[in-house]
């Protein structure tokens, strides 16, 4: 198995869009999304590609908006 390499993705203007990790391109473990702002926009964890647990979305303020529960796909 290959190991974990940071992953880093940026807005049209060069600020920075999402950052995590991906293992042979697939996207594991804790990952964030941000607004150009630099203000943070999503946050949650992927499990071999599949949003799994609690994602949190955040307010321009950078406050919790609400807490999505992801549901296992069967």
């Amino acid at each position: 198995m290959s190991k974990p390499k940071d992953f880093i993705q940026y807005h049209k203007d060069g600020s920075v869009w999402a950052t995590g990790q991906t293992i042979d391109d697939v996207a594991t473990g804790y990952w964030e999304w941000f607004r150009k702002d630099g203000t943070k926009l999503r946050s949650g964890y992927f499990d071999n590609g599949e949003q799994v647990g609690d994602w949190t979305t955040y307010d321009k303020a950078g406050a919790i908006y609400k807490v999505t529960r992801m549901k296992p796909r069967s």
